[in-house]
């Protein structure tokens, strides 16, 4: 039987311009071994003894430089089966909202950004637990609501 575990996070970042949001996707470098050139969300790991919170953040600024302004937990985990190691990870998803003119500093894991529209985000992004978390957040955050005031950390 596979392991369940969780050992990733995920960050949705995005920003409001003209009132409508914008969602930050990062292309993985080419000399990447895992994924290469493929466009994501901020995708880390959590260290151990670190609660999945404080990865997020660390990760957000690590591979961004960017200070969210607000964050949330999002009601969605991505979820992914890992062969090598028989193990389902559980991948808690996050959404930081930064400065209408925020401008990532990349690290070296990312060649490019882009800020994008909701379908233009959806249609880089290959995995269907990254779309998945994107419509959770334009369905309970982006959007206003009652889920997004109570799921907001900051």
């Amino acid at each position: 039987m596979p392991d369940v575990r969780s050992r990733f996070v995920e960050v949705c970042v995005f920003r409001f311009r003209a009132d409508a949001p914008e969602f930050l996707l990062l292309r993985r470098s080419r000399d990447e071994k895992v994924y290469p050139g493929l466009w994501q969300f901020v995708t880390g790991k959590v260290r151990p003894g670190e609660h999945a919170v404080d990865a997020a953040r660390r990760e957000m600024e690590e591979e961004t430089g960017l200070v969210p302004v607000r964050f949330w937990t999002v009601p969605h985990c991505s979820t992914f089966y890992d062969p090598a190691a028989d193990a389902v990870e559980m991948v808690p998803f996050f959404a930081a909202q930064v400065d209408e003119g925020s401008a990532p500093r990349l690290s070296r894991e990312h060649e490019e950004f882009l800020w994008l529209p909701p379908a233009a985000a959806r249609d880089r992004l290959v995995w269907p637990g990254q779309r998945g978390g994107l419509e959770a957040i334009l369905g309970s955050i982006a959007g206003g609501g009652e889920a997004g005031l109570r799921s907001r950390l900051t």
